[in-house]
């Protein structure tokens, strides 16, 4: 649904409120979210002890928040199909798979990222390299 009302400081207070709700919805409702929230703090922390570049910083950021938009989307479109189709489907279990493996396809390249950051510097750390 469209409005033409124009530019008001209020009508983005209240759409950053929606999205503050919906992260607080998908931590309080979403076992991976947990998981992802933990992978994140993980990352943040070898982040900060490592003293990783900035540009291995937007590396990490970019792949953290592709895996935050997946599980968003994928929890958005688990919620509007229980709720048009509650009774099993087909469509809708293939919908819901599709969207899953969304979630896990950008946890792996998250993961891949991680590892070209974190492997060299941890094998430095070691004396390896």
């Amino acid at each position: 649904m469209s409005t033409e009302e124009g530019f008001s400081l209020a009508a983005r207070a209240r759409s950053f409120g929606y999205a503050f709700r919906g992260v607080a919805v998908l931590l309080a409702t979403q076992h991976n979210a947990w998981i992802h929230a933990a992978a994140t703090a993980a990352v943040v922390a070898a982040g900060v002890s490592f003293g990783v570049s900035a540009l291995e910083w937007a590396l990490l950021c970019l792949a953290m928040g592709l895996v935050w938009l997946a599980e968003g989307l994928n929890t958005a479109l688990e919620v509007l199909c229980d709720r048009v189709a509650p009774e099993p489907d087909p469509l809708v279990q293939r919908s819901k798979d599709l969207a899953a493996a969304g979630v896990l396809l950008a946890a792996c390249a998250a993961a891949a990222a991680g590892l070209l950051v974190f492997v060299p510097k941890l094998l430095a750390f070691l004396g390896f390299a």
